[in-house]
C-alpha cells in the first residue's frame, strides 16, 4: 500500500493544482481532477441562459476538446450496461428526443435514468444553480432538435441521422460538416458538455467552474455509506468497490486495483470475497488515482506503453535520471568553450551546482518515487518496478552517476536551434539507440532504461552486455550508411555515448582531455587510430568527405591491432607525403605513441572498450590546437557540418 500512501500524500500537497488546465509539450490539455471527476473528450458545446432556455451551440476543436467531467462509481467503469453520467455525457443520455432521429437504445432507459439522477443532484441541500438551470432546460427534450436547428448536427429529410458524409450528401448541401471532422463514428456517439450564462458570472463553462465541482463532491458523498476499514489511511471509511481506468492515457482501460470477477479462479482460493484481501477507501482510490494520471501527463516518459515515472512527494519536480545533464540546467551549456572546463573537478563543481538547487527546493520530509507501469493484458496495469527513496540520496545517486557516466557530447540543439556541446551522461534512450541502432523496437528500447536504472539509483556498472554492444557499433564505422551525409554524425554520436559507458565501467574518472600518462595497451593504440585520421582527414580538401583509412579499418583494428596498425600506416604514407612538413607533428607523435607501447603488448589480442576512450581524447586534442598549431578546423569532428539527414536520426 505504500504507493497508495505516496500517491495520496502528493494529491494533499497538491490541492491548488486541482482543476486547473495545463498543457503538454503536444498542446493536449490536462489537470489534477477532483474526486468524483474524470476527463472525456467532448464533441459538442450547449449554451443555456439563465432562464434555462437554449442559447446557442458549436462543435469542439479537438485541441480543446478535454473536459472534466463528475462521475460516480458505476459511471465511470460502465461497459455495456447503461450508467449515466451525473451531468456530461452521450446524446442517448442527455436528449430526450434521441428516438425521434433514428436512435437505437439497445438497453434500458438511459435519458430516464440521467435524468433522474440530475434531479436527485439539484433536488439535494448540495444543489448548484447552474446545474439546477440546466435540468429545466434538459427536461424539455428538445436537445437534438436544437442542435439541428443549429446547424450543429444534421439529419435528413425524415429527421434521421446523416451516418456518413458521402459526395451525394457533399452535392446536396456543400462542405463537410464540423461534426464529422471530430467524430470518427455516427453522430448519435457524440459526447455534449454544457455552460450556463448568468448575467455576472465570470465562468459559465460547468466543466471548470470549481464550485459545481465541489457541489458534486459533496453530493455525492453523502450516498456512500458502505464502510470499511481504509487499508491505507487507518480510518473507517466508504470503500471503492471499482478503481479508476484511464491513467496512462484517455483510452486505458487497464486497471491497477481490480476485483471485478466472481466466478472461476479469480481469487485462486484464497480469498472468499475481494474485500478479504484488503479495503481502500473510495476518497483514497479517487485521490491516489488522479494523482497518477496527473503525474504522467505532466512529467511521465512513455515509451510502447510502459510508463517512467519520477516525482517528490512535497515537490513533484525532480531531476530526471533518465534523461541527460544538459537539459537539467543551463549552466552545462557552454561548459567546453576552452580546455580547462574539461577537468573533471569542474565538471563534478557544476554538477553540485545544478542538483544543489534541487536540494534547497525539496523539503527535508520529501521523498523521491520512481515508479514504472506496464500492462501484460488491456484489462491489467502492473508495477513493476517501484522505489522509495530519500531525496537526498536520490539526487546523490544521480550527483554520482553524472559524474561516473559522463564524456563530451555534440549532437543536441539548443532552443535557437544551434549544436551545441555539453559534458554529462547520456540520456538512456540515446544509450538505446548507440547500442542497438536509431531504428531498435521500441519494446527493447524501453527494457533497456529499465535495466539501465540500477546503474543509474543503485550505483552499479553499467551492464556489460549492453556496454558490449555499444562498443562494437563504436568500433564499426563502416556499418552506418550514408557515411558523408548522417552516417558520421551518427557515428559521432555514438561514439561519445560509447566512452561515457566506458567510463562508467571502468570506474577510472578518465577525461576528455588527453591523458599523456596513461600507457595502458588499449588507450594507447586507440592514440595511434586518433593521430592516423586527423593526418588523413588533414591531407583531404573539404569538399572530400569520406570515410579516412583509420575510420574504414577500425573495426578490424579493435579486433587485430598490431596487423591492422600496418596496413593503415601503409595507407596514409601518400597522405604524409603529400602534407610535406606539416605532417612532422604526426609522425612525431606515432613514433612518441608507439615507443610507449611495450614491446610484448604489440601484438592481435583485441582491444577493450578503454581503445575508444584513447582514441576519442586524442582527435580532441589534436583537433584543438593541443601541443602544436591548429592544423584543422573543429567542425570536422563538430556537429557545425551535419546535414538534415543527421537531424532526421536525431
Amino acid at each position: 500500500m505504500t504507493w497508495l500512501t505516496h500517491l495520496y500524500e502528493t494529491y494533499e500537497n497538491n490541492t491548488q493544482a486541482i482543476g486547473r488546465f495545463e498543457k503538454k509539450k503536444n498542446d493536449q490539455e490536462y489537470a489534477l481532477l477532483p474526486v468524483s471527476h474524470t476527463t472525456q473528450n467532448a464533441h459538442i458545446e450547449v449554451a443555456v441562459d439563465d432562464k434555462g432556455e437554449f442559447v446557442s451551440a458549436h462543435v469542439v476543436e479537438k485541441q480543446h476538446a478535454s473536459t472534466i467531467i463528475p462521475c460516480t462509481e458505476a459511471s465511470a467503469n460502465r461497459t455495456s450496461a447503461p450508467a449515466p453520467h451525473p451531468l456530461f455525457d452521450k446524446l442517448c443520455y442527455v436528449a430526450g428526443d434521441y428516438r425521434e432521429h433514428g436512435g437505437e437504445i439497445k438497453k434500458g432507459n438511459p435519458h430516464a435514468d440521467y435524468l433522474m439522477q440530475l434531479q436527485a443532484w439539484c433536488e439535494s441541500p448540495h444543489a448548484h444553480p447552474k446545474v439546477q438551470k440546466l435540468y429545466q432546460y434538459l427536461k424539455k427534450g428538445t436537445l437534438i432538435a436544437d442542435l439541428v436547428r443549429a446547424h450543429v448536427l444534421h439529419v435528413d429529410e425524415q429527421r434521421q441521422w446523416i451516418d456518413k458524409w458521402n459526395k451525394e450528401w457533399e452535392m446536396k448541401r456543400g462542405e463537410k460538416p464540423n461534426i464529422f471532422q471530430v467524430i470518427t463514428q455516427s453522430q448519435s456517439d457524440a459526447f455534449v458538455r454544457f455552460s450556463v450564462h448568468i448575467v455576472g458570472d465570470v465562468e459559465p463553462r460547468l466543466w471548470r467552474d470549481r464550485t459545481v465541482q465541489e457541489s458534486f463532491v459533496a453530493y455525492y458523498q453523502e450516498q456512500l455509506d458502505d464502510t470499511e476499514l481504509c487499508y491505507v489511511s487507518g480510518e473507517k471509511l466508504p470503500v471503492a468497490d471499482k478503481h479508476a481506468s484511464r491513467i496512462r492515457h484517455a483510452a486505458d482501460k487497464a486497471k491497477l486495483i481490480s476485483a471485478n470477477d466472481n466466478n472461476g479462479f479469480t481469487f485462486r482460493g484464497r480469498f472468499k470475497q475481494s474485500r478479504d484481501a484488503a479495503t481502500v477507501s473510495y476518497e483514497v482510490s479517487q485521490k491516489a488515482h488522479h494523482a497518477l494520471k496527473w503525474l504522467i501527463a505532466k512529467q511521465g516518459y512513455t515509451i510502447d506503453e510502459k510508463v517512467f515515472l519520477f516525482w517528490g512527494t512535497e515537490d513533484v519536480h525532480v531531476p530526471d535520471p533518465i534523461s541527460d545533464l544538459d537539459f537539467l540546467y543551463e549552466g552545462m551549456k557552454g561548459i567546453t568553450d576552452n580546455q580547462a572546463d574539461l577537468t573533471h573537478q569542474e565538471f563534478a563543481r557544476q554538477v553540485k551546482l545544478a542538483l544543489g538547487g534541487y536540494k534547497s527546493k525539496l523539503d527535508y520530509r520529501s521523498n523521491v518515487i520512481i515508479m514504472i507501469l506496464d500492462a501484460a493484458t488491456t484489462g491489467r496495469l502492473s508495477i513493476v518496478y517501484y522505489r522509495d527513496l530519500n531525496k537526498e540520496l536520490f539526487l546523490n545517486r544521480v550527483e554520482q552517476w553524472h559524474q561516473s557516466c559522463t564524456w563530451l557530447h555534440q549532437y543536441k540543439k539548443n532552443e535557437e536551434k544551434q549544436w551545441i556541446s555539453f559534458i554529462g551522461a547520456p540520456a538512456t534512450r540515446d544509450i538505446a539507440f548507440a547500442a542497438y541502432g536509431p531504428r531498435v523496437n521500441n519494446k527493447v528500447v524501453k527494457d533497456l532504461i529499465e535495466r539501465m536504472l540500477p546503474s543509474i539509483i543503485d550505483g552499479r556498472k553499467v551492464p556489460l552486455d549492453i556496454l558490449r554492444s555499444a562498443v562494437q557499433r563504436a568500433s564499426n564505422p563502416a556499418g552506418f550508411s550514408d557515411w558523408e551525409k548522417s552516417g558520421r554524425w551518427e557515428w559521432e554520436k555514438t561514439l561519445s555515448i560509447t566512452c561515457a559507458l566506458v567510463n562508467n565501467y571502468e570506474k577510472e574518472d578518465f577525461n576528455v582531455a588527453l591523458d599523456v600518462n596513461n600507457t595502458t595497451r588499449d588507450y594507447l593504440f586507440g592514440r595511434l587510430l586518433a593521430v592516423a585520421d586527423v593526418l588523413e582527414r588533414s591531407a583531404l580538401d573539404k569538399e572530400e568527405k569520406r570515410a579516412t583509412n583509420a575510420i574504414r579499418y577500425m573495426n578490424a583494428f579493435s579486433q587485430r591491432p598490431a596487423r591492422t596498425w600496418q596496413v593503415i600506416q601503409s595507407n596514409i604514407q601518400p597522405y604524409q607525403a603529400k602534407m610535406g612538413s606539416r605532417a612532422n607533428i604526426y609522425n612525431r607523435l606515432i613514433d612518441e605513441i608507439g615507443n610507449q607501447i611495450k614491446p610484448e603488448e604489440f601484438h592481435d589480442k583485441a582491444l577493450k572498450g578503454l581503445y575508444l576512450l584513447g582514441f576519442y581524447s586524442q582527435r580532441y586534442e589534436l583537433y584543438q590546437g593541443g601541443k602544436g598549431k591548429k592544423t584543422i578546423s573543429a567542425d570536422e569532428i563538430n556537429v557545425e557540418n551535419q546535414t538534415e539527414g543527421a537531424e532526421e536520426n536525431e
